[in-house]
């Protein structure tokens, strides 16, 4: 008799209850505010490493034209590359660096067009030495470049 009471009790419990249900529910919220924004990012870092990449193609070729030109190329086309323009970035135009002339110096800087999870409009410039931290405005925290 007693075992049948068991069984019964045991057959009409069926499902979660509603607290457990709200624990499982809070669990993952404190989750995914603690996940999102890292994953967020994560994407707009490895979308800034394709403005790095770019430019160090640019910087490769650069030093190309130099060698056989004797001056350093205003129009990219004029490189020697095969990287195609980075699909989240605008190209600015190549221009003459800090010393006022292409001969011996360039810059040119990438500014990050459409959306970028929060962090606002940057841009990334290179120069022929690399990566120019105090003209570019990246964040430090999606820099790919930073520590």
């Amino acid at each position: 008799m007693a075992q049948t009471i068991a069984l019964q009790q045991r057959r009409s419990r069926k499902g979660f209850s509603l607290v457990e249900l709200s624990v499982v529910v809070i669990i993952i919220g404190v989750l995914a505010a603690f996940g999102v924004p890292r994953l967020l990012q994560s994407v707009e870092r490895s979308k800034a490493s394709e403005s790095f990449k770019y430019l160090a193609s640019v910087r490769a070729a650069q030093e190309r034209y130099q060698a056989r030109q004797g001056t350093y190329a205003s129009d990219l086309a004029e490189l020697d590359m095969e990287q195609a323009p980075p699909k989240y970035f605008a190209v600015g135009t190549a221009g003459a660096g800090g010393t006022g002339s292409l001969e011996d110096s360039w810059t040119l800087t990438l500014t990050r067009s459409g959306s970028s999870s929060g962090y606002g409009a940057y841009t990334v410039t290179f120069t022929e030495e690399g990566y120019d931290a105090a003209n570019s405005t990246i964040d430090t925290d999606i820099n790919p470049q930073s520590t």
